[in-house]
């Protein structure tokens, strides 16, 4: 882009590239609907005003435009969409910005994951930002396929895309002063931290915060939030596929606090990026549920862009860069066009560019060592158990203890009470590693589920009312180098391979929904199971949400952060 002829074009005097004549602009500086034509020169904005002369002439003709959305934080291969599949899933939807810190892939494939990711977005026409993986492992109670210490954070800040540090899982380990992480919020240099802080209060909270960490996404009550806004923290609402906190955290946004918000959704499944959108459908629900449009729109755009430092994105004004939507009905935000860097890449709900070639990179990774029957054996030591209770609509989990069922001294699953037995097994290294624990709430009355997909080691995780399910749906989960799996009655009734990493399908994105929903359906006729069955079983395995997991060192007990059996 040249400067000089930018200002020219902004004076009036040179054409533009692009006139968008006669828009109602979201104005997110200052909250307000404005009348005006925008003229672009290049990828920026060169004016907002009164201009007639360029090369294309588009008359809106009182359509709403609008910056691009930005999701704030998100993880991309929950999507399980190779990244040019998802930029032609999210563009359409009026998503022109993603910040991700790549820490599913990191786990699996470390730098190589990384790279990527990163070399692909630079052909895609959407703004990929990525923060430097924090927590690669998560944390010490678990096995990874990769480590990324300090030193190497340090080293990815200095990539261009990275523009921060991403979420600090390893909570316990901040608060308590463990070197190491300190070591790697250091190398920050002033950049942004994003927090994760599930239930973080009192003094834990003021321990956490004083370590320049800015952000939260976890909190899930009204009080959470409330003090968390309180301390200072940006509060990132999250709506997503699993983890549902929208009703509970919108009451907070005020007059006084809305400028401390902004919209996230985490983890989003492929099928609810086809059926309902992304950061998209987070406005539409807040609008939904009383939010002033603009409001709403401001929280998806501009406040994202000034918490990430991203001073060119989130609004319509000269400089800024050219990402635009255009709007028919603001209140039911129904996008028509999507320009990126003043290109109209995608209309009417589809994209407009074709993907760059997709390539399968990143495969076998899943590695396990041959299993035994009696390896998912659990031995009854006494009468009761510790028992992971899933908590409807959220990713918290609770520990209870149970009395057990024991069938000649093995501890069983108890169909009439809805526990069932959880597996996971080291994919990685073949280590042979295997956790095995219990689970109430899941609602399967026969058979087995397993996948690769399990926050944020990704071993395999399965979960099933017997033993040969179990070990039939792991073993499946092996010959396809990663994926989802239904088994009942030894047989594999419906599978989503996702060969990339065991986390990504090369598919497109109608393709992967439609395996998708085959395995959500295979699985629903196995029992009475919750909504998105496959996304609870893979945060089960996450060492680092309150209150019990399980990985493929055993039972994690996160409020005290150490291995239960």
């Amino acid at each position: 882009m040249n400067l000089k002829e930018l200002i020219s074009v902004a004076r009036g005097e040179k054409s533009a590239d692009l006139l968008l004549k006669n828009a109602r602009i979201v104005n997110t500086f200052i909250g307000e609907i404005e009348q005006a034509d925008v003229a672009i020169y290049g990828d920026r904005i060169a004016g907002v005003g009164d201009y007639g002369k360029a090369k294309e002439i588009i008359d809106l003709q009182g359509r709403f435009l609008a910056p691009g959305l930005i999701n704030g934080h998100t993880h991309i291969e929950s999507s399980m969409l190779h990244p040019a599949r998802y930029a032609q899933a999210v563009v359409p939807r009026g998503t022109l910005a993603v910040v991700t810190d790549l820490h599913e892939i990191a786990n699996v494939c470390g730098f190589e994951g990384i790279k990527f990711i990163t070399d692909l977005a630079r052909k895609l026409p959407l703004d990929m930002l990525f923060m430097a993986p924090s927590c690669v492992p998560a944390t010490h109670l678990e096995t990874s396929g990769a480590r990324i210490s300090s030193k190497e954070v340090k080293k990815i800040l200095a990539h261009p895309n990275i523009i921060g540090v991403g979420e600090m899982m390893n909570f316990p380990g901040v608060v308590s002063g463990d070197e190491e992480i300190l070591k790697k919020i250091g190398a920050s240099k002033g950049r942004v931290i994003d927090g994760h802080a599930p239930g973080l209060a009192g003094k834990e909270l003021n321990a956490y915060l004083s370590a320049g960490i800015l952000s939260d996404h976890e909190s899930t009550t009204l009080e959470e939030g409330k003090e968390k806004l309180r301390r200072g923290m940006y509060l990132m609402i999250r709506e997503g596929s699993s983890e549902k906190n929208l009703d509970a955290l919108l009451p907070l946004v005020t007059d006084n606090t809305y400028k401390r918000c902004f919209f996230v959704v985490d983890d989003l499944s492929c099928s609810d990026l086809l059926w309902e959108g992304d950061i998209d459908a987070v406005v539409r629900k807040a609008i939904e549920r009383g939010l002033e449009p603009v409001r709403a729109i401001q929280m998806a755009t501009i406040n994202t862009a000034e918490y990430f430092r991203l001073h060119d994105r989130g609004g319509i004004g000269p400089g800024y860069r050219a990402n635009l939507i255009t709007i028919t009905d603001l209140a039911k935000l129904e996008i028509d066009m999507v320009f990126y860097q003043g290109k109209l890449v995608a209309r009417h709900g589809k994209p407009l560019f074709p993907p760059p070639p997709v390539t399968l990179e990143l495969r076998d990774t899943v590695r396990i060592k041959p299993l035994m029957g009696k390896s998912l054996k659990i031995a009854a030591a006494d009468e009761t158990y510790p028992v992971i209770e899933i908590v409807p609509g959220q990713i918290v989990t609770k520990k209870v203890v149970e009395k057990i069922k024991v069938v000649d001294g093995a501890v069983m699953p108890d169909l009439k009470r809805d526990i069932l037995k959880l597996v996971v097994v080291e994919r990685h290294k073949a280590s042979g590693n295997i956790g095995l624990g219990l689970v109430k709430g899941f609602g399967l009355k026969k058979g087995a589920l397993a996948s690769s997909v399990a926050h944020d080691s990704h071993n395999i995780i399965a979960v099933g009312t017997n033993d040969f399910d179990i070990f039939k749906a792991i073993e499946e989960i092996n010959r396809l180098q990663g994926g989802l799996v239904v088994c009942a009655n030894l047989e594999i009734l419906a599978s989503l391979p996702l060969p990339i990493a065991g986390l990504l399908s090369p598919e497109p994105l109608e393709v992967v929904v439609s395996q998708h929903e085959k395995v959500e359906k295979a699985a629903a006729d196995l029992g009475k199971l919750p909504p998105a069955p496959f996304a609870i079983l893979s945060f089960l395995a996450l060492p680092v949400i309150p209150e019990l997991r399980l990985t493929d060192l055993g039972l994690v007990d996160v409020i005290k952060f150490k291995l239960l059996k």
